[in-house]
């Protein structure tokens, strides 16, 4: 990993300096996420889609207390009711997402015990098929659950924040004008957006 973050910090002076005073890159899940299978780890990420950490913990871990063991499976998913999820807090639209993955899984539309096997690209767009699940979800699955190093989540608020921050510019670049900002850290993109994170939360 050292070298893989010498890399990124030897491609741009800016983030060599978030670099210098940031902790050491680390692309695993912690707290109700880590250990995980697939599956349930795509839960997890469903629940923390647009809410602050620790409301999304909270719910995530009410939501992993629903299951006998906190594994979530997509059968045990679809046999709870509805109203068992509206009282554990996640909303209508992320129980909606969450039946629609477990469907996906049960109707073998989406294969998780074999997604390390397909590229990035591939792994976006059979995950984006599901309702509830976009771009953004897929790209923090590639991240944190594959381990891919070369994901560039350009549409991510702390991304283009923290880009912003580490080079001192006056607003948040757009998504697509981030895209080539990206580059210069090829293969190793997920690192540089990670010490973006790091440079957005100061």
């Amino acid at each position: 990993m050292r070298t893989m973050i010498d890399a990124v910090a030897s491609a741009d002076p800016a983030m060599a300096l978030v670099i210098d005073r940031a902790p050491l890159c680390s692309l695993r899940r912690t707290g109700t996420r880590e250990g995980l299978d697939n599956f349930g780890a795509l839960c997890g990420s469903v629940l923390y889609q647009q809410l602050a950490g620790a409301a999304a913990a909270t719910i995530h871990r009410r939501f992993l207390e629903l299951f006998e063991g906190g594994a979530p499976t997509p059968s045990h998913v679809l046999a709870l009711p509805t109203e068992t999820y509206r009282g554990a807090g996640l909303s209508g639209a992320k129980t909606k997402a969450i039946t629609s993955l477990a469907e996906a899984v049960v109707a073998g539309s989406v294969d998780l015990d074999n997604v390390h096997r397909h590229d990035d690209a591939s792994v976006v767009e059979q995950l984006s098929s599901v309702h509830g699940i976009g771009r953004w979800t897929a790209e923090m699955f590639l991240m944190f659950d594959l381990g891919r190093l070369d994901v560039w989540p350009t549409g991510d608020f702390g991304v283009r924040k923290g880009w912003m921050v580490a080079h001192d510019l006056g607003e948040m670049p757009a998504p697509k004008a981030l895209e080539a900002c990206g580059d210069p850290f090829r293969p190793y993109r997920s690192i540089a957006a990670w010490y973006c994170w790091r440079a957005a939360d100061g």
